[in-house]
């Protein structure tokens, strides 16, 4: 999905068992957990500290989950209508302090 090397981290079985946590176009695991829940865990506050694309295969490798801690370039349907209310550019839902104490 993303064009860059280095953009996602993938949880992938290890075949002695467990998970492990990759980087794209890495040799090598940046990781190995006994667990696959542990390998998500460690992969996932990974992918939000880099920023990255997050993805978690099955053991057959299909995809089982994603999600995006990065620039995603497709903002959620109605993102730009409620902006535009609020007058920012910021996503609706996080907190806006100023406006909200006035």
């Amino acid at each position: 999905m993303s064009e860059k090397p280095g953009s996602q981290h993938h949880v992938v079985p290890n075949p002695e068992g467990g998970g492990d946590v990759r980087r794209d176009g890495a040799s090598r695991s940046g990781g190995h957990f006994d667990t696959k829940q542990g390998a998500v865990d460690a992969g996932r506050k990974i992918s939000r500290n880099q920023g990255t694309e997050f993805v978690i295969h099955n053991r057959d490798g299909r995809i089982a989950d994603r999600d995006s801690h990065g620039n995603d370039p497709y903002p959620p349907k109605g993102w730009a209508r409620d902006c535009h209310a609020l007058g920012t550019r910021r996503r609706p839902g996080l907190a806006l302090p100023h406006a909200v104490m006035s």
